[in-house]
């Protein structure tokens, strides 16, 4: 009998039949609170009506049409409607599948557009799992051992993680820039250095939010030796932090924006955006794929955009972020293994540390496994898997945040006290 792999290890043992908004229902029926959202895709939640008919009426007219053979009106309309919610000068897309497929079509751009070899990445960021995009990655050595050598010309400065070097904000970024000066003079060149690329939160990493300095610095310095800032939206991204982009929280300006996850409710679909002069750069027959821009995904993204829109789905998920924060702080403050309670938005993580301040994933995970017990999926992050976090749909109401906040003070009371 064949069976799934054995390296892919399942977060909860649930089967899910069905869903509906911020809801999976099993196969017996029981009812879940997901607040996974497939690893925050599904953003207007599960089987949203107007994403649901949107895909079933392209479906019934054009699956597939392959968009570097034939073009189709979903793709077309797409690319007009992300030209509204897209930053300033980011005039240009290209699709792809997934995140990965994204990052690397955005790190491929940045060479063949600077002629420079090297990229510049910060520790603690998640990119993906295919060769380049996994080189790419330092959020934990699972994404990237047992199949080296990895691609050549990646370099790693400091993020600035407050909880990890355990200093105050502007001491960290103090230390992560000067670091990114040490390695452009030591390691890599400006002139040698095609991009920086860096997620306004780290996702994998443990959702630590970057800062406006920061990334400020970033853009400094690309501006001054002709460095691309390539910001990897692919989670915090389309309303998740509580502005459309994560960046916005920083006034960050980036010269490419890589997107996915959450761009087509669960239909895969992803993209870079960049300025008409520099996609311009990209050599002839660079861009392309087979899947990128399916008819029935692109029909969904618009629908998506529709829902985000009309629902004020983004304010919502400032709202409901804040007053989800505000719960899980009062849950921390009564359990000294809980030491940090941070993220925006809809995208927050709780961190664990045992009683000599180390990391603490075993607990971490042990109270995650009780709220999946009790009702409640959450999904783990971080170096240790020290990191719980809540990543629910941007359409969870005050109800389910609080419920979800009660099953969570339940389950860690259950395994902490």
């Amino acid at each position: 009998m064949t069976e799934l792999s054995q390296a892919l290890k399942q977060a909860t043992g649930v089967i899910a039949a069905r869903g509906e908004g911020v809801l999976l229902y099993d196969e017996q029926d029981r009812r879940y609170l997901d607040f996974t959202a497939g690893i925050g895709v599904t953003s207007t939640g599960h089987c949203h009506p107007r994403v649901v008919e949107a895909a079933q009426r392209q479906v019934g007219t054009l699956i597939h049409g392959q968009y570097t053979t034939v073009m189709h009106r979903p793709l077309l309309t797409l690319v007009e409607r992300l030209g509204e919610v897209l930053p300033a000068g980011l005039d240009r897309m290209f699709f792809a599948n997934s995140g990965s497929e994204a990052i690397e079509a955005a790190l491929r751009l940045s060479r063949q557009a600077t002629g420079r070899p090297n990229v510049i990445v910060f520790h603690g960021g998640f990119h993906g799992r295919t060769v380049a995009a996994a080189s790419m990655t330092t959020s934990g050595t699972k994404f990237r051992s047992g199949f080296s050598p990895l691609m050549a010309g990646v370099h790693v400065s400091p993020f600035p993680d407050p909880t990890h070097f355990g200093w105050p904000v502007e001491q960290t970024t103090d230390f992560a820039l000067s670091q990114l000066d040490y390695v452009l003079q030591t390691v890599s060149a400006p002139a040698d250095t095609a991009a920086f690329f860096v997620e306004p939160v780290l996702g994998e990493g443990g959702y630590v939010p970057a800062n406006e300095r920061f990334l400020a610095g970033l853009r400094e310095r690309a501006d001054a030796h002709g460095i691309l800032l390539v910001l990897d939206e692919v989670q915090t991204g389309y309303g998740r932090t509580g502005k459309f982009w994560g960046g916005e929280h920083f006034d960050a300006k980036p010269d490419i924006l890589v997107t996915a996850k959450g761009l087509a409710s669960g239909f895969p679909l992803s993209g870079i955006a960049a300025s008409s002069e520099l996609m311009a750069k990209a050599w002839p027959g660079s861009q392309g794929g087979t899947y990128g821009a399916n008819a029935v995904a692109c029909a969904a993204a618009i629908a998506t955009l529709d829902v985000i829109a009309d629902e004020n789905l983004v304010a919502n998920a400032a709202e409901r972020g804040a007053q989800l924060k505000q719960a899980l702080q009062t849950v921390a403050d009564k359990h000294e293994q809980i030491t940090d309670v941070r993220g925006l938005g809809l995208m927050i993580g709780n961190e664990f540390r045992d009683a000599d301040g180390k990391p603490d994933g075993t607990t971490a995970a042990a109270v995650q496994q009780e709220a999946a017990r009790r009702g409640l999926l959450l999904l783990t992050c971080g170096a240790w898997g020290q990191v719980v976090r809540f990543i629910p749909a941007l359409v969870v109401s005050a109800d389910e945040v609080e419920e979800a906040a009660g099953i969570w003070a339940d389950a860690v009371s259950a395994v902490v006290s």
